[in-house]
């Protein structure tokens, strides 16, 4: 009986010191930790951006004027005398001068095709010649009665727009007096004057309040 008891005794006995090995070896190992996950952009903070002044901008031709691109001093000045006679204002419309047409034609000018400058310069120049021919002073120097008396002759009725005169200077009257018409009704000066209900017009006027900028125009051949 007594060598039983010793004989457990024996096999318990070294249990002891194994648990308490095994208690040491947890404290004294570091907790294992959980592997790092990798910076991906998903993970990372939005930075805030920084706050980004916004700047006024206007349209150039709003607070500057046009520079002159193609027509030389005196056609210039032909084209303008041109505009003052085949478009003036009317009914509270503003007229070539005032809606800038001419500035706008010299842009559209310097981006036209080669026959379509030679139209306007070899034009321009003969009313010039012929004002100097008939009455001793530049075109744009006549008054309206000498105008029409140089012009008159040179505007033609055409039974269809497309239809130009074979004529040199017929042809080009014909031209910029419906280039005229088109660049004034199509500027930002006529659009000022639509209705102040803000109502668009109807059939051809229903574009009354948009108007075209100097930008990429169409040109016509």
């Amino acid at each position: 009986m007594k060598r039983r008891k010793f004989v457990q005794s024996l096999l318990v006995a070294p249990a002891a010191p194994v648990a308490v090995a095994a208690a040491q070896q947890q404290t004294t190992t570091p907790q294992q930790q959980p592997a790092p996950q990798p910076n991906t952009p998903a993970r990372q903070v939005p930075q805030q951006p920084q706050g980004v002044p916004k700047l006024a901008v206007v349209q150039p031709d709003v607070v500057s004027e046009t520079d002159q691109r193609f027509f030389s001093a005196d056609q210039f000045a032909v084209l303008e005398k041109l505009g003052n006679v085949l478009m003036p204002p009317l009914k509270g419309k503003p007229g070539a001068s005032e809606a800038h047409a001419p500035e706008f034609l010299d842009f559209l000018l310097s981006v036209s095709p080669a026959d379509r400058q030679r139209l306007y310069g070899n034009g321009l120049d003969g009313l010039n010649a012929q004002a100097k021919k008939q009455f001793h002073k530049p075109f744009a120097e006549l008054d309206s009665t000498q105008v029409d008396a140089i012009i008159r002759p040179l505007l033609v009725a055409r039974p269809w727009p497309q239809e130009l005169p074979s004529d040199p200077m017929k042809n080009f009257m014909a031209q910029v007096h419906e280039d005229l018409r088109t660049a004034t009704t199509n500027s930002r000066e006529w659009a000022n004057t639509a209705s102040p209900s803000g109502q668009r017009g109807r059939g051809f006027n229903r574009s009354v309040g948009y108007y075209w900028h100097p930008i990429d125009p169409v040109v016509r051949g």
